[in-house]
């Protein structure tokens, strides 16, 4: 393979120096890169432009791509730091203080809504279920004297102000058990639990489970088997549904005009090959004095769980407005001595020509090219190295 790519630079520096005039002049028509010097131009002293004639045998190494039109959307380029998405994120805190009896999942477990994570025994449990159970009892005695009342009263056996005493116990007693209900709610009784409890003479357990409350993944577990916890103190996991997270962008207070809520982002790491898609959905209202930049939240899909808290990411925020802009394939530009770039253009077939060229920004594989160049001009996209090698070239 070098030994063919040698042979195409001789072969096309033996046409140039074949080509009649030295090499003395290029067409330099178009303005340098942005805040470069301003490049020379043909009229400046130029006779005329150098040309290149290619044997018809070394043209296939060449790929010739025409200057073409396309739609760009503003981008903004800067750097960002994944987190867990906090509103599909929670810790895990027991209702009741005792030590942890067991444990039953461990950092890295997937689980399901209502999916156990540890029993804590405590006597916290068993008095709000002996409360529920004497509140049953009582609502149970309430309603047979209620019945009672009612029949005496239809007979003429029972005072109305005896009735209505009567009455005032059942609804007090209902009160009561909804009370106690709640109460076991709160502690994350399940149905079948509480229905458990109503039953008489039954011991009652004094361990109460710790459920998850959103389907994840345990991505951190902060207790060991046997620690104390405090009621609505200790923590005892973190959940997050990792597959979204949110990607923490640092915008500069010169961008921030360009970014909006709803713009789409595309994120890479050179770690990984695929690019990861999120979308802004809050920028922020206060600027960091220390790196004079404002947060910006990405929420991002992060399929497979490949992306982890705290991973650096490459982030780039289109712009929901559009421009019109003419662009050249990125391999097609070269830079002359003085740092201006340039490219070859097909003046005719077999036949080419430098011509300098002003750039804009850059898209994947394509640059903007901002002048010294038109629609459907044809440039040298791969093999412009050889000619240019042909083009300094001396034998």
């Amino acid at each position: 393979m070098r030994s063919a790519s040698i042979a195409v630079i001789v072969a096309l520096a033996g046409s140039a120096c074949q080509n009649g005039a030295p090499p003395a002049a290029v067409a330099k028509e178009a303005a340098a890169a942005p805040g470069s010097t301003p490049a020379p131009t043909a009229a400046a002293g130029q006779a005329g432009a150098t040309y290149f004639a290619v044997p018809p045998d070394q043209l296939p190494h060449l790929k010739i791509a025409a200057v073409r039109a396309a739609t760009w959307s503003a981008e903004v380029r800067t750097t960002g730091t994944v987190d867990w998405d906090n509103d599909h994120t929670t810790q895990a805190i027991t209702q009741v203080s005792g030590p942890i009896a067991r444990i039953v999942v461990d950092t890295g477990a997937r689980v399901k809504a209502g999916d156990p994570l540890l029993y804590v025994a405590s006597a916290d449990i068993t008095n709000a279920i002996a409360v529920y159970r004497k509140a049953k009892n009582r609502f149970s005695l309430a309603q047979r004297v209620l019945t009672r009342s009612q029949d005496l009263l239809d007979h003429k056996a029972l005072s109305p102000r005896d009735f209505e005493s009567a009455q005032a116990d059942y609804n007090d007693s209902g009160t009561d058990v909804q009370t106690a209900l709640q109460a076991l709610k709160i502690y994350g009784v399940t149905q079948s639990e509480i229905t458990g409890a109503e039953q008489q003479n039954v011991a009652i357990r004094p361990e109460l489970v710790m459920r998850a409350q959103l389907a994840g993944v345990v991505v951190q577990k902060l207790v060991l088997p046997g620690q104390f916890i405090q009621a609505g103190t200790t923590a005892a996991f973190v959940i997050s549904n990792t597959s979204t997270v949110w990607v923490q962008g640092h915008v500069y207070d010169k961008d921030l005009a360009s970014v909006h809520v709803g713009d789409k982002v595309d994120e890479r790491n050179a770690s990984f090959p695929e690019t990861f898609h999120g979308t802004v959905a809050y920028i922020g209202d206060l600027l960091d004095p220390a790196t004079r930049t404002t947060s910006v939240r990405i929420v991002t899909q992060n399929t497979g769980g490949v992306l982890k808290k705290d991973l650096f990411l490459d982030v780039v925020i289109h712009d929901k407005t559009t421009r019109d802009v003419l662009v050249i394939p990125t391999t097609a530009v070269l830079y002359d001595e003085q740092n201006f770039p340039f490219v070859y253009m097909q003046t005719d077939a077999g036949k080419f020509a430098q011509r300098l060229v002003k750039l804009g920004g850059q898209q994947g594989d394509d640059t903007q090219v901002m002048d010294g160049l038109k629609a459907g001009d044809p440039v040298v996209s791969q093999g412009s190295v050889f000619l240019q090698f042909a083009n300094t070239y001396r034998p």
